[in-house]
């Protein structure tokens, strides 16, 4: 397998992985615009991750999982401007942390399509 499939799978599944064994993070991200449940939205998310690693390691469905992945880093932009704004008047590396994952989304889609490829 190719090192850009192992490292978006092994990045996808760390982060699907921590959805699960540390939610309170990622719950405070979720954009208070979405129905129900903020915790059935991180582990919804955390589910879709680990699914897209996994079929990112199938080199018979890495086209689709890396189409899937890029779909996964724009859906879940919201999250990342809402985490943005919450943060902007934390301490100065909460801010860093913050601002700098909106222009990340960016090279992690053309990671993903170039997996697709």
């Amino acid at each position: 397998m190719d090192k850009q499939a192992i490292g978006l799978a092994g990045l996808l599944a760390t982060s699907g992985t921590l959805h699960f064994l540390v939610p309170r993070p990622f719950d405070s991200i979720v954009p208070r615009s979405l129905p129900g449940s903020r915790r059935i939205w991180t582990y919804a998310s955390g589910a879709a991750e680990l699914a897209i690693a996994a079929a990112i390691v199938v080199p018979r469905t890495r086209k689709l999982g890396g189409l899937a992945a890029a779909a996964l880093f724009v859906g879940v932009f919201p999250a990342n401007v809402k985490m943005a704004v919450d943060w902007r008047h934390a301490t100065p590396a909460k801010r860093a942390i913050a601002y700098s994952r909106l222009p990340l989304q960016l090279p992690l889609i053309a990671w993903a399509r170039r997996v697709a490829r």
